[in-house]
């Protein structure tokens, strides 16, 4: 699976990242995986998945986490977002 990590502000894409994972894992752990890759590398805590992530992500393939989903941190950005680009 590939992935497309961006942190947004203002409509502005600050940073981004593309991540691929050929590992054997099951789709949810790689999801999960890669954010806490993409967390790590950009020194953010890992946002919680609320109900609306959830639904979201099954959706559209892709999930915004606002300031709601940072518990106890203060971001400075509008929205980090995860993006499947491949599935496998």
């Amino acid at each position: 699976m590939r992935f497309w990590g961006k942190m947004i502000r203002d409509n502005h894409i600050l940073m981004d990242v593309t991540i691929t994972d050929d590992s054997e894992e099951t789709r949810t752990h790689k999801v999960l995986h890669t954010l806490e890759q993409i967390c790590h590398e950009w020194d953010l805590s890992v946002p919680i998945w609320l109900d609306s992530n959830i639904r979201e992500f099954k959706r559209t393939k892709k999930v915004r986490f606002t300031q709601d989903s940072f518990v106890g941190e203060e971001i400075s950005f509008d929205f980090l977002e995860l993006q499947v680009l491949d599935e496998d």
